[in-house]
């Protein structure tokens, strides 16, 4: 174990400009040094969806390193500690190769986050696609205390964590589930519907966690996903918002596009916390 020392900290929202209104993240800055049973003791400790650890790159090509951290296992990427990490970085004096796009190096590779009106990563690709199979289905409508007809299509949308998901009729309708969590079993489901027009929202998404039976404020992982299934099988427009979180009182916003075949992944992120962490 390494010699404890003081190390910046931050605590950030993502995925609104309100501080309390998307996901919060954990971020530990100059973390060299840190062993990793030290990095899941904190991830524990904070018990934030996801702690990340800021890391000298080992690559040129990149700007920094990050591992990602919750609070029961190390992940190698995930959508909200990107753009939360890469905040933390930039406004911790982080200056990248190129002005216009950070590079973060992560468990999953490399990826881009792109500098504008807000951050946005770059979706990292599906590595498993296609309807899901009847048995799941089952599985699902009875999770969701639904009928097979409230489904209006159904894929596999695995970017990492292993999601699947149906989409429903309506927003209302995916606010209005409670979930069977045993039911669930081992499923990391994501729910999309959409809203009325006029909404500044064209959907609402809920991300359920079957392992962990809870269910995530804000997910970027997943709306990248949904959008590589929506967008090109043109149920979604090539831009949209997604609303998540509401079922849970907050207010999160997830920013996608479709850009040459690309999807991007954005949302703001504010600083709540600074300080520092005896570790």
């Amino acid at each position: 174990m390494s010699a404890r020392m003081k190390r910046p900290f931050r605590q950030v929202n993502v995925f609104s400009h309100d501080a309390v209104s998307g996901n919060p993240l954990a971020v530990v800055h100059a973390a060299d040094g840190l062993a990793e049973q030290q990095m899941a003791a904190l991830a524990r400790w904070t018990n934030l969806s996801e702690t990340t650890f800021l890391l000298a790159p080992t690559d040129r090509r990149v700007d920094y390193r990050v591992r990602i951290f919750a609070p029961n296992v190390e992940l190698p990427f995930a959508g909200h500690p990107t753009l939360g990490s890469c905040h933390a970085w930039l406004a911790a004096g982080g200056r990248p190769h190129d002005p216009s796009v950070v590079v973060q190096e992560c468990g999953a590779g490399l990826v881009r986050i792109r500098r504008g009106t807000r951050l946005e990563f770059a979706a990292p690709p599906l590595i498993k696609t296609g309807p899901v199979e009847p048995e799941v289905l089952g599985q699902i409508v009875a999770a969701l205390r639904l009928s097979p007809r409230d489904v209006e299509a159904h894929q596999w949308v695995d970017n990492g964590p292993g999601w699947c998901a149906v989409l429903l009729r309506s927003a209302s309708q995916v606010l209005s589930v409670r979930p069977v969590w045993t039911a669930l079993g081992h499923l990391n489901l994501g729910i999309v519907g959409p809203h009325p027009a006029g909404h500044e929202a064209a959907f609402e998404v809920r991300a359920l966690i079957g392992d962990g039976a809870y269910e995530d404020p804000v997910t970027g992982s997943l709306n990248a996903s949904l959008a590589q299934w929506l967008i090109p099988a043109g149920l979604a427009p090539a831009t949209y918002v997604s609303a998540q979180g509401t079922a849970l009182r907050r207010a999160g916003r997830v920013h996608l596009r479709m850009s040459h075949g690309e999807v991007w992944v954005g949302g703001d992120v504010v600083d709540v916390v600074e300080g520092h962490i005896d570790l």
